[in-house]
């Protein structure tokens, strides 16, 4: 029952952080958009990076509140969603060679959390 209250917290936590950056990220798309190149239009359009730095400071504390178990379970479900995404984009690399199109880094980050919440339900689902 503890470490459901620890998640809950974690889920109230990332829940705001995530809510601020989605709010950053629409205010900076819409006014970035509309000014001129320069250090202004970049720090405008960079800057939904704080909250992001919000979100990776909440995971760290997640971290620092999970007992032993579950911290190696969900590196071990880390490091194996990375190493599918390495896969992935590596493989994806050879086929920009063949003509494929170039795809945003953001697809990374998008492989990468996919691969990490699949390796997970599986996980669980599997009883490890």
């Amino acid at each position: 029952m503890h470490q459901y209250k620890i998640f809950l917290r974690y889920l109230a936590e990332m829940s705001g952080a995530f809510f601020f950056y989605a709010l950053i990220l629409i205010i900076s798309i819409r006014v970035g958009r509309h000014m001129p190149d320069g250090p202004g239009r970049t720090l405008v359009l960079v800057s939904p990076m704080v909250p992001f730095l919000l979100m990776i400071w909440v995971i760290a504390r997640q971290f620092k509140r999970m007992d032993e178990y579950l911290r190696l379970q969900t590196l071990e479900n880390i490091v194996i969603a990375a190493g599918i995404t390495a896969g992935w984009t590596f493989t994806y690399g050879f086929l920009e060679n063949a003509g494929f199109p170039l795809l945003s880094m953001f697809t990374v980050w998008t492989v990468m959390g996919a691969a990490w919440a699949v390796v997970a339900l599986i996980r669980r689902v599997a009883g490890r």
